[in-house]
């Protein structure tokens, strides 16, 4: 492999030739071997950093034109925008596992804009710190970093996904109405409920989880970008902070806007806390509605088989024909990977000693992994399973006639008590409610079947 030598302040480092980072790159490439090519730094916030590295030049160019040249922006502008579609991301080879601040993620940022916009203009014009990071610290950068990463994964990732299969299930309630079917509570036979009635409820569900998530975006608008350092904004001209919000608004078309307290912005995490607890519910319900599936399609002939799900591969290597509700138990396990994301993001939180985070790749990294699994299993679940559910009538109308329960609407006619009566004999003599009904001379067989309608009981 060939090198080049670049340098930092620390002195000379050797760099593959072919790369565009630089010093404090390879220094951080070379100083922390965990987890290298697999928990590398999120492509989400890649994208993000270039969009504010862009906005940062904007305002600069408006706020110091001598220092920021049209030149310059051009060629910033020109290298940002290959960052923000993903041309350069091979040149971003940092691990999660590094300085807690994101330093030096922020400086690999730095460095390859700095040496491609360079070679876009064919000279050595730009400095990765004195240009790229021009107005700005990490400590500023990386936490706006996330915000804007968690925007756009949670309104134009993970909010559509719920909002597809919300669609499929309002599709399967208007064609499911009028099909009643037992109820249960706790795992145990209930009072009826409609077939529609019970995936209304899967629906609201994500739809209600959807409107938490959108309250918790509102507070990820708000930027750390122009506190610097510490929060107070030093080496950032007056206007700063409030120009590049106005303009990563611009970019991305969504209302970001500075942090009202950029100290506040710098060390808490509160808003990410929030924001992911709101995934964790829309997990939470996921995980619920898989579980639900596949116990309806439990079976074929000894579990409940109340609803068909499509045959998407075999089940097992030994047992010929069997298949599995593998798209409910995809679902489930990113559902506990979510749960268990939140922790890690919590803990992160907490740890904001003084005027800086330093836990925020970690609190970030689960994030991402959070919307961006939840966001695929949605999808995939809709796609391969949700779109091809289909009742079985047959088996829904057996398992409602055959529920001791539906002994509920006799409670007007004979009482609770005798009620529970009727059902315990049925049980006990494997007959019918009316059968123990008459037996017990509560009702007559006529009487009985005046009162006894379960399809009304919905």
């Amino acid at each position: 492999m060939e090198y080049r030598i670049e340098h930092d302040s620390m002195g000379e480092v050797k760099v593959p030739a072919d790369r565009l980072w630089a010093a404090q790159t390879q220094r951080s490439h070379e100083n922390f071997e965990i987890g290298v090519g697999i928990e590398t730094m999120p492509r989400e916030i890649v994208h993000a950093f270039g969009i504010l590295k862009k906005a940062a030049a904007i305002a600069n160019h408006g706020l110091r034109p001598e220092k920021m040249t049209a030149e310059k922006l051009e060629a910033i502008g020109k290298a940002c925008d290959e960052v923000i579609d993903g041309t350069l991301q091979e040149h971003f080879p940092l691990v999660v596992w590094q300085t807690g601040s994101g330093t030096q993620s922020n400086m690999n940022t730095n460095e390859v804009i700095a040496n491609r916009g360079n070679q876009i203009l064919g000279q050595t014009l730009l400095h990765p710190n004195d240009d790229v990071n021009m107005s700005q610290s990490s400590n500023d950068t990386f936490p706006t970093a996330m915000h804007i990463a968690a925007v756009l994964q949670l309104e134009d990732k993970l909010i559509p996904a719920a909002q597809t299969l919300i669609d499929t299930f309002r599709r399967l309630e208007e064609e499911n109405k009028g099909i009643v079917k037992s109820g249960r509570t706790h795992l145990q036979d209930a009072t009826p409920i409609t077939f529609s009635q019970e995936i209304s409820g899967w629906r609201s569900s994500l739809e209600r989880d959807i409107e938490l998530i959108r309250l918790a975006v509102g507070p990820l608008y708000e930027l750390a970008l122009g506190g610097t350092a510490v929060g107070t904004g030093l080496n950032a001209p007056k206007g700063f902070a409030e120009s590049v919000a106005s303009e990563v608004a611009k970019l991305t078309g969504k209302p970001f806007v500075t942090a009202q307290n950029k100290f506040h912005a710098l060390t808490s995490k509160d808003e990410l806390v929030f924001a992911h607890g709101a995934v964790k519910a829309l997990a939470a319900d996921m995980m619920k509605i898989a579980n639900d599936v596949r116990w309806l399609a439990s079976g074929p002939r000894d579990g409940l088989s109340e609803i068909f799900i499509p045959e998407n591969e075999p089940g097992s290597s030994i047992m010929p024909g069997k298949v599995n509700p593998t798209q409910c138990e995809a679902v489930t396990m990113v559902a506990v990977q979510v749960m268990g994301n939140d922790v890690a993001v919590g803990m992160a939180a907490s740890q904001g000693n003084f005027e800086l985070n330093v836990f925020m790749p970690v609190c970030i990294y689960n994030f991402l992994q959070s919307t961006r699994l939840l966001s695929e299993a949605i999808l995939s679940f809709n796609k391969n399973c949700a779109v091809g559910i289909q009742a079985n009538k047959e088996k829904m109308h057996h398992n409602l006639h055959n529920s001791l329960m539906l002994v509920t609407a006799l409670n007007p006619y004979i009482g609770y008590e005798n009620a529970a009566k009727t059902a315990k004999k049925a049980y006990k003599d494997n007959i019918s409610l009316k059968e123990a009904c008459v037996e017990l001379g509560f009702l007559t067989a006529e009487r009985f079947d005046e009162v006894f309608h379960p399809e009304e009981m919905v």
